[in-house]
This record gives C-alpha cells, sequence and structure tokens, in this order.
C-alpha cells in the first residue's frame, strides 16, 4: 500500500499494520508523517471473544481532556432535557450567538453544559441515563471548556418511557452500548433501527439468562427482562451482569496486564472478533485514555460475545490487522468546529470509520477512531 496515497485518500494516518521500531510520545502538536504506526498483538481469548491488542509507535499527552464519567461524577459536567436548557445559562454567549432553545424536552436532544476548566470528551456508545428516558450519545465530540449550554445529539435506549425520573442525568457506570447498537446509532443514524437493535440485544440477553438459570428459576429470571424496554436496566440486571461478566472479566484482567506491560510500547487500543467474525475497532491517542475507557469497552464487547451464537473459525493477528489496514473508502464526510475538532466519517467496501480529531492548541491528533464492520 502506497503510504503517500493511503493518507490522501484517508485522513486516517493513525491507522497501518507495521511496527516502528523506535517509540516515544509524541510532541505536542506534532503530527505523524508516516502511516506505519500500529501494530496488532497477540490475542486474548475467552469463549467466543477475540480481543487483540493494538500497540502504537508514538502516543500523545490527552491528560488535558475529561471524560463524562469523570464530569459527571465531580458535577462539573451537566447534562438535562433540552426543556430545561434556561436554567443552565451561566453567561451571555460569545459575540451574541443565540443559545440553544427548545419548547421542551425532545427524544433526541439533551442539552450539556461544560463547566469544569477542561475539554470534555464524549464517545458516540456512551449511555446516559434519567430525565424521560435514557438516551445513547450518537457521535464522538469535544466539548470546550466553560461551554455554554449546546444541544447533545443522543438517540433513544428506551422507547418505553416518556415519564422524568429525575432532572439531570448519570452516566451507566462501567457500561456503553454493544457494538451492534453503538454501530446503529453511529453509522445508521436512525431512532427506529436504534431500537429494533435494542429490542434484539434485551431478547437474546433474556434467552441466555433463563437458560442459564435453573429451571424453577428460569421464568422468575427473565420476567423482569421482559418487563422492561430500558437497555441501561436490562445491563443493570444482576443475572445480566454475571453473563457478561463471566466473559468480560478474564479478558479485563489480562489486557489490564497487558497495558502495564507494553506502556512503554503505548498500548492504545483494540481489535474485536466474536464467534470468529471481527466486528470492531477502538484506538485512542494514549494508553491512558484506553485505560479509562477499558472497563466500559470490554462490558460492551462482552454483551455482544453473550448474545451471538453463532459460531466461527478463530480470527488470526493477520485478519486483524489486515483490518485495520483495509482503510480506504468510496465516500467520506467530514464535521468540523473550527478550533475544536474534526469528525470525520469513512464509509468503505465492508466497514465504516469514525475519526475525532483535536484541533485544540498543541493537538492536531486522532483522539479516537472507532471501525466497525459490516
Amino acid at each position: 500500500m502506497n503510504p503517500k496515497a493511503f493518507l490522501v485518500a484517508m485522513g486516517l494516518a493513525a491507522l497501518a499494520g507495521l511496527v516502528v521500531a523506535h517509540r516515544e510520545e509524541a510532541a505536542a502538536g506534532e503530527v505523524p508523517t508516516a502511516a506505519g504506526d500500529y501494530k496488532v498483538l497477540e490475542p486474548i481469548r475467552h469463549g467466543n471473544l477475540t480481543v487483540f491488542p493494538v500497540v502504537v509507535a508514538r502516543s500523545y499527552d490527552t491528560s488535558e481532556f475529561l471524560t463524562l464519567d469523570e464530569g459527571l461524577r465531580s458535577g462539573e459536567v451537566v447534562v438535562t432535557e433540552s426543556g430545561n436548557v434556561q436554567g443552565l445559562i451561566r453567561r451571555p454567549p460569545h459575540g451574541g450567538a443565540a443559545l440553544p432553545r427548545h419548547p421542551g424536552p425532545q427524544v433526541n436532544t439533551l442539552v450539556l453544559v461544560n463547566n469544569s476548566k477542561r475539554p470534555l470528551l464524549l464517545l458516540a456508545g456512551e449511555i446516559v441515563t434519567g430525565g424521560k428516558q435514557d438516551r445513547v450519545i450518537a457521535k464522538d465530540r469535544i466539548v470546550p471548556a466553560e461551554s455554554d449550554p449546546i444541544d447533545l445529539g443522543v438517540f433513544c435506549v428506551e422507547p418505553g418511557r416518556w415519564v422524568a425520573s429525575s432532572d439531570n442525568f448519570g452516566s451507566l457506570k462501567m457500561a456503553m452500548a454493544a457494538p451492534s447498537v453503538r454501530g446503529s446509532a453511529m453509522a445508521e443514524k436512525d431512532q427506529q433501527k436504534v431500537w429494533e437493535q435494542v429490542g434484539r440485544t434485551k431478547d437474546q440477553m433474556t434467552v441466555e439468562v433463563e437458560a442459564a438459570a435453573p429451571p424453577s428459576a428460569a421464568p422468575s429470571a427473565g420476567r423482569e427482562l421482559r418487563s422492561t424496554t430500558s437497555y441501561a436496566k436490562v445491563m443493570q440486571n444482576e443475572a445480566v451482569q454475571q453473563q457478561v461478566d463471566s466473559v468480560a472479566k478474564p479478558v479485563e484482567e489480562r489486557y489490564a496486564s497487558t497495558i502495564r506491560q507494553l506502556r512503554d510500547r503505548h498500548a492504545v487500543g483494540v481489535v474485536v472478533a466474536v464467534s470468529g467474525q471481527i466486528v470492531w475497532a477502538d484506538i485512542f491517542a494514549s494508553t491512558s485514555l484506553l485505560e479509562k475507557y477499558w472497563p466500559k469497552l470490554v462490558r460492551s464487547y462482552a454483551t455482544e460475545a453473550v448474545v451471538t451464537r453463532a459460531k466461527g473459525a478463530q480470527v488470526s493477528e493477520k485478519m486483524a490487522e489486515e483490518f485495520l489496514e483495509r482503510i480506504e473508502g468510496q465516500h467520506k464526510t467530514v464535521d468540523s468546529e473550527p478550533g475544536l475538532y474534526r469528525h470525520t466519517e469513512i464509509w468503505g467496501d465492508g466497514f465504516k470509520a469514525f475519526e475525532l480529531t483535536s484541533l485544540l492548541p498543541k493537538t492536531g491528533f486522532a483522539v479516537h477512531i472507532a471501525k466497525m464492520a459490516e
């Protein structure tokens, strides 16, 4: 593959499969000039879930970024229904620009304020619970420090409720939507398809929980799951957590050890296969950023493994590496907020890829790259 053509066609210099011998942390604002930065390592397997660690030639300083969990936990980040926006206004908008105004709560809109002094990183697939419905964030983005209220694009993952459970939202701790649900929000951008995928995941999980329970307890084990439309409540169910943790914990522990061992080699992501099929890849700008999201990510992958019954041959390192390298697309769209971030979507043969690049001062690097198989 011609590196120059690769960069021009894709703008995703982060994804490739060759090893660079000299490894270092890149200086702030320094953008890689070669495409051969990423390497897939020997997989971690448990049941039908396979995770390939990915290391990188260089990593970046991401310490300035605040995660959603950190911001909600500290109270510096507030998420609420759109009808409550006026109560969040702290100061006049810069340059007199109009603040978001809505007559009341809307299914696919929430309002977020970042009161911290750090830029906030949001990942598609993160779930916020509360308000009139639980929602899943639809797109990766960066919210500036001390922001005015912004419209936060979301999809509902709880179609059966439109009654407020709380004024503000919290995060679904230790959980992120499974790749199939994340993909519906990120790629399809269709509320009905998100609801359909949530329903399939709930139904498949109910079957697995009932199958794992003693015969006398199976009806009651599935009753609670069948009675809810909330993806969050399904994932918080004790029996579901046991199913997910039975797959996630061994992988989580082994990869946590791998991260520690490979810190000097910059372990920054994974390629994920379920039942012999590559389904996803998540790549971050630094090991520390991966570590923050890893407990949530591994449980999302494990959820996909639990609800996927099909069996297939094992995926090899070469296949995982080819998945990262195979990145040429037939179509690309770019959404940018100048001085803040650039979000790029690529449609290719059998995949879609999403890259979030920070445009904040002294950055200019890809903070997160997600790639899904189709």
